[in-house]
């Protein structure tokens, strides 16, 4: 699922090279950190949010598979 967030953030972002996807494992959950360029940030967040919420919606869909919560995190 990191390649996944990274994927898709490097499809929103102009400079993908700076795209990092962190994994802290937790017992029940999973919380990826998404690090961008600084002026990327906004692409990734979008309009009131709404991408990142998309994401975030994808992401949980796909770790609904290995029954474990997965939190996306803009850092």
């Amino acid at each position: 699922m990191k390649e996944l967030v990274e994927y898709m953030a490097r499809g929103l972002v102009d400079q993908p090279d700076d795209v990092t996807v962190t994994a802290v494992e937790g017992e029940q959950s999973i919380i990826y950190e998404l690090r961008v360029a600084p002026d990327d940030i906004g692409k990734v967040i979008g309009k009131e949010g709404r991408i990142v919420k998309s994401m975030r919606t994808l992401l949980k869909v796909a770790s609904a598979k290995e029954h474990k919560r997965a939190v996306l995190e803009v850092v």
